[in-house]
């Protein structure tokens, strides 16, 4: 029987980054499927994008943790070093990215060689969306909630409350 440094050692982890401003449904939905493929992922939300925020670090890291409540094999934390160094640190093996169309692929494909520049043990993993959810963007999001739509469905219960919704 293997003791736990040894156990940890052989963790496959996996690190899913993002402003998560806010988190919705697509996202969960990827950390869902990571969840199942890795031993351990850890959410990493970017503490100083280069967006405007809606919700600070802190808010942002508790509803992504009020989401994923009783999923026993993911992590919520916040970073603000390059991501593949953050992922090296972790001991993530993967950084997990989704992508929602063509269009996001030309980024992410740059995004992919410059940290296997940086960092070559940490390889990036692209998961396609699911196409229930390849509409939804933070961004698209927050202007509906802001404009008075009904985002339900789109986000998670704690985040409509967040957003002044009610909760469905």
């Amino acid at each position: 029987m293997l003791n736990r440094s040894a156990q940890l050692a052989d963790e496959l982890v996996a690190l899913y980054p993002g402003s998560f401003d806010p988190v919705h449904n697509g996202h969960l939905d990827l950390i869902a499927r990571a969840a199942v493929l890795f031993d351990r992922v850890i959410v990493a939300v970017y503490e100083t994008p280069g967006k405007n925020l809606f919700f600070t670090t802190e808010q942002r890291v508790l509803l992504i943790r009020e989401a994923v409540t009783g999923w026993n094999n993911v992590e919520v934390a916040s970073y603000h070093t390059l991501t593949v160094e953050y992922a090296a640190a972790c001991g993530a093996r993967a950084v997990i990215r989704g992508l929602r169309a063509t269009s996001d692929f030309d980024f992410e494909f740059q995004w992919a060689l410059m940290n296997r520049h940086l960092k070559p043990d940490v390889e990036a993993l692209y998961l396609m969306t699911a196409q229930e959810h390849a509409h939804i963007s933070s961004t698209l999001v927050k202007e509906a909630a802001l404009l008075g739509a009904d985002i339900s469905g789109l986000v998670p219960s704690n985040v409509l409350a967040a957003l002044g919704q009610p909760r469905i």
